[in-house]
């Protein structure tokens, strides 16, 4: 899934002159999707039937989520994933909903709320990453995965929005601005390959491709929220040649402060259960306690900061699990191996039922279908320049055996899916652009999520093993006993 939202510092705005005071990556958002209403006022005691009856449905829809994936999986069904199959449940429960007369307090509880998604949903799933990914693949490959995160969403943003304006002047589709058109390329460049990844584990791919996909999908949303504030911003008339040209360096400086945040929290958090003498048999509910809360120190430390959350986040679940996870009791270390992988499964079945039960209830603009189809043609178009063009660059510099083959630059290319990250962001363009230009962003955005998580999910098995990157010998990039399910980009 992402990845993401929460990415940059909010002195983005303040380098606009509008004003001075800092602003929180979560107020990016409004409380609410755009066409969500507040419920009429209720007797207490209905409301809490509302709620409960919201709740319910939500739990119903996640037991049958786990129970319809894990047949697909049993059956070895790869054509419809378990994180498409989410979203159809999803979708399917929103649009009865939606021709139901169900009450308006029931289906606010399904109201896309992009702080829940952000602050409680996203975070467990980026640490449960960090912590059962192998350091080794993801660091060789960081030079690598760093040149598509930030000069790869570079060139797809700006490739798909000139195409987009392009399309726009010769009638092609619905004609935008073309600061407008650079936003629509910012905030769909952001990668959220979950369910590619999830098979990557389970057919057993190569561990530097999956750490390639795995790395450009999380930070990649980085560089995706500060290329649509910058459009945002210069569409507002703020001189924007400053900010094209700081855009990377908010970028880097953004990325080491997290890094050192998340790293800082990991080390010191190691220290503590090293010397601290918790792992005795009347103090491991303790012991437990602090380390599932680190995690959450990290990823509001960086928040506070203006800093990136996930960023923190995933190194902070790297650092805990090398250094940290060995300082723990048998019996802890047991607890918070099954902990993470519970929640973190949890949130990322919940965020794609949650995304498909909003995306049926949301009100959309179908009146310009050419924009939908050639946007997803210049997608496709903007992602193969970003891919090859950065892996040629790569390969430049490394030696011959280390060299990017095409086979995985294929691969990179089919599994940039976009999910939350592009649909949150999409759905703050209605709020940003007049109603007209961003209602169509926003469907146009919202098709292409379902048809990247549907279609390509879908084929992913069979991409996999028509370039021959799946097999037996190939090293699995996670832990063998703490493989999960759970990758998100957000």
């Amino acid at each position: 899934m992402a990845t993401t939202l929460t990415m940059m510092s909010g002195h983005d705005a303040a380098d606009g002159g509008g004003g001075g005071s800092q602003i929180s990556p979560t107020s990016l958002f409004s409380s609410s999707s755009s066409t969500s209403s507040s419920p009429p006022s209720l007797h207490p005691g209905k409301e809490q039937q509302a709620a409960g009856v919201g709740i319910l449905l939500q739990i119903m829809m996640l037991v049958l989520s786990f129970v319809l994936g894990h047949v697909l999986r049993r059956h070895k069904f790869y054509y419809l994933p378990e994180a498409s199959a989410s979203l159809l449940i999803g979708l399917t429960v929103g649009a009865l909903a939606n021709i139901s007369d169900t009450e308006t307090s029931i289906r606010s509880w399904f109201n896309f709320h992009e702080e829940f998604f952000f602050l409680f949903l996203l975070p467990p799933i980026i640490f449960q990453s960090g912590f059962s990914l192998q350091p080794k693949p993801f660091f060789s490959n960081f030079g690598a995965i760093v040149t598509f995160a930030i000069l790869g969403t570079f060139i797809s943003s700006v490739v798909t929005g000139v195409l987009v304006y392009l399309g726009g002047l010769m009638f092609l589709m619905y004609k935008l601005p073309f600061v407008e058109c650079l936003m629509f390329g910012a905030l769909i460049s952001a990668t959220d390959p979950v369910t590619v990844l999830s098979i990557f584990q389970e057919l057993g791919t190569d561990m530097n491709l999956y750490a390639l996909v795995f790395g450009e999908s999380v930070l990649n949303d980085a560089m995706a929220i500060s290329l649509y504030r910058t459009m945002s911003l210069a569409r507002s008339h703020v001189s924007s040649g400053q900010n094209f040209f700081m855009v990377v360096v908010r970028f880097l400086e953004t990325f080491v402060g997290s890094m050192s945040a998340g790293v800082g929290v990991g080390f010191i958090s190691a220290l503590l259960f090293k010397y601290a003498g918790l792992d005795i048999d009347n103090l491991q509910n303790l012991e437990c306690c602090l380390f599932v809360l680190f995690p959450y120190f990290s990823y509001m430390l960086a928040e506070g900061l203006g800093l990136s959350g996930i960023v923190s986040i995933l190194f902070t679940g790297i650092v805990m699990k090398h250094y940290g996870y060995s300082n723990l009791s048998e019996n802890s270390q047991r607890f918070v191996s099954a902990f993470f992988h519970l929640i973190s499964s949890l949130a990322e079945t919940f965020i794609f039922i949650y995304m498909g039960f909003d995306i049926a209830m949301e009100q959309h603009s179908w009146s310009h279908v050419g924009f939908i189809f050639f946007s997803i043609i210049f997608i496709g178009v903007a992602r193969a320049a970003n891919v090859f063009s950065c892996a040629y660059m790569v390969n430049l510099v490394r030696p011959s055996h280390r060299h990017i083959p095409i086979n995985h630059q294929k691969a990179l290319w089919y599994s940039g899916l976009r999910g939350a990250m592009a649909f949150a962001l999409a759905l703050q363009s209605v709020h940003d652009l007049p109603e007209g230009h961003g209602q169509t962003i926003f469907t146009a955005t919202t098709a292409i999520v379902v048809l990247t998580v549907l279609l390509i999910g879908g084929s992913t098995g069979t991409m996999l093993e028509a370039l021959q990157v799946v097999g037996e010998g190939h090293e699995s990039p996670l832990d063998v006993d703490e493989v999960s399910f759970s990758v998100y980009r957000l």
